[in-house]
């Protein structure tokens, strides 16, 4: 059958950071595909900035019989997902359109209700479940006994049963060939990029996230494997960078010490990054020269607040003094420590502010990402978020780049505000420039200079956007602005009205 797969358009602030990746998941479902001897075209809409028309004609002069959609963005993206399966149900009535991803494997018996344009959606892993789908649809048997999927049946949804877990990972290869113009996808100044995937999952159960349900169990590749696969990107495609997919890929230190010796082994001139705990960079540190000789040219550091209460409620499982020795160590290793900083949190003020911005420059990582704390309604945070009031309506707006929950003491614009100031300043203090100007290591000079522009094309477009839309709001006549106060949603125990949340539920 011809299938065409589709990463729809969707373009966020943060796009002017990292810019366009390829789109993984796409991938892992078309290799398999191809080798099961379908016909399979990706179609980059994010990456060439194409139309739902422009979208439309691609997949008609494909003449594809089944279209595949799905983004890394699951739950900010739905809404564009489904904008895009609308136009190309009304335009092409006869394909079939399967949706796939974290926030429709959650919600797919909603979206199946309220979308008669999406005709089955697969939930979870999506390797095996795509493959035996179409052969069924190719042989025209009944979708019943397609494992892990919904679908509309006469009035009815029907849900099969579960795909069983993926255990050997290497039966499913990455359709790596799909994407036809690499340097559509650039990163870190070192020309072409790909997004790669260690494992699967989290043995940790912190608070906010979702990782732990969808993905069952953590579960890896063969190390060696990968790596080998890494360095044939290299040598094939001329991929320079690679950014780990995974939730957690130190989970064992055994294995992860197997993926850095076998990528030494391969003497390949790669960067890798990484979001690894700051406890598995303290338990690493005596190997931490192999994470650098590997490749390792930056490490994402999931701190997420400075405040030993706020750590110990979201069961992080570190504490102060372990996320500062991880990002000195790193630093000792020659390796980026880039702190990941959650703001909005229920209790947040002007003071919890200027604390955390002080315990910030006491950690003193190379950079700090900004977020904000978004609720998912399959998490313990969400039930922990009960009473709290939704200050962003737009599910495009989901993707921790907003805030979404109010605070009790600061008012949206304190707290963007309070944000920026703090990633202004904390990027442009002495420390920081001196850094980046003196480094004794010249390839680690420009990488600082090249994450500082780019975080800075970030700050400046989410400024930019704050502002407008600010001056749009203002433009709104009172009448409606008071009808919306008045109408403002709570969080409650039960599930919030979907279509308030048409699409928000970002995977962390």
């Amino acid at each position: 059958m011809r299938i065409a797969l589709i990463n729809p358009y969707y373009r966020a602030n943060s796009i002017h950071g990292m810019g366009p990746q390829v789109p993984l998941g796409l991938l892992m479902i078309g290799g398999p595909l191809i080798d099961a001897g379908h016909n399979v075209k990706l179609i980059n809409a994010e990456a060439l900035k194409l139309s739902d028309t422009e979208i439309v004609h691609l997949t008609k002069r494909f003449n594809a019989d089944i279209v595949m959609i799905g983004h890394s963005g699951s739950t900010p993206a739905h809404t564009i997902c489904l904008k895009t399966l609308k136009a190309l149900k009304e335009s092409l009535p006869r394909v079939k359109t399967v949706y796939g991803g974290v926030h429709p494997t959650y919600h797919a018996k909603e979206i199946l209700m309220a979308s008669p344009y999406v005709d089955i959606i697969v939930r979870g892993e999506g390797e095996a479940t795509t493959t035996i789908l179409v052969n069924t649809l190719s042989e025209q048997g009944p979708l019943e006994s397609v494992p892990g999927i919904s679908f509309h049946s006469n009035e009815d949804i029907i849900e099969t049963l579960p795909t069983p877990l993926i255990r050997d990972f290497s039966l499913y290869r990455t359709g790596w060939e799909l994407i036809e113009d690499w340097d559509q996808h650039q990163c870190w100044g070192l020309g072409r990029a790909a997004v790669i995937q260690f494992s699967r999952g989290c043995p940790h159960q912190c608070s906010y996230c979702g990782q732990r349900d969808f993905w069952k169990k953590w579960r890896h590749r063969n190390p060696e494997e990968l790596a080998a696969e890494i360095a044939w990107l290299y040598r094939h495609y001329n991929v320079r960078f690679f950014t780990f997919a995974d939730e957690n890929p130190t989970t064992s230190p055994r294995l992860w010490r197997r993926f850095l010796e076998a990528m030494i082994s391969q003497n390949v001139p790669v960067s890798l990054t990484a979001a690894i705990r700051t406890t598995d960079i303290c338990r690493d540190n005596k190997i931490l020269h192999l994470y650098k000789r590997a490749g390792f040219c930056s490490v994402l550091l999931g701190i997420e607040t400075t405040n030993p209460e706020t750590i110990k409620r979201i069961r992080k499982g570190s504490n102060k003094q372990i996320d500062a020795e991880a990002i000195q160590l790193l630093r000792e290793n020659g390796i980026i420590s880039i702190a990941g900083h959650v703001a909005g949190l229920e209790h947040d003020s002007w003071k919890s502010g200027i604390q955390a911005f002080r315990s910030l420059l006491t950690y003193d990582p190379d950079f700090i990402n900004a977020m904000y704390v978004t609720p998912f309604d399959w998490t313990p945070f969400w039930r922990e978020s009960t009473g709290r009031e939704i200050v962003e309506h737009d599910p495009t707006k989901w993707d921790f780049r907003h805030q979404v929950l109010g605070t009790n003491y600061l008012k949206p614009w304190q707290l963007f505000l309070m944000v920026k100031t703090t990633e202004f300043v904390f990027h442009l203090r002495p420390k920081h420039l001196l850094r980046m100007l003196t480094h004794r290591d010249p390839e680690i000079r420009r990488q600082l200079r090249w994450c500082t522009l780019h975080a800075g094309y970030v700050w400046l477009a989410e400024v930019r956007e704050f502002i407008r839309r600010r001056l749009k709001k203002r433009c709104t006549a009172s009448t409606e602005i008071k009808s919306i106060q008045a109408n403002m949603p709570i969080l409650t125990h039960s599930k919030m009205p979907y279509d308030l949340v048409r699409g928000p539920h970002l995977n962390i």
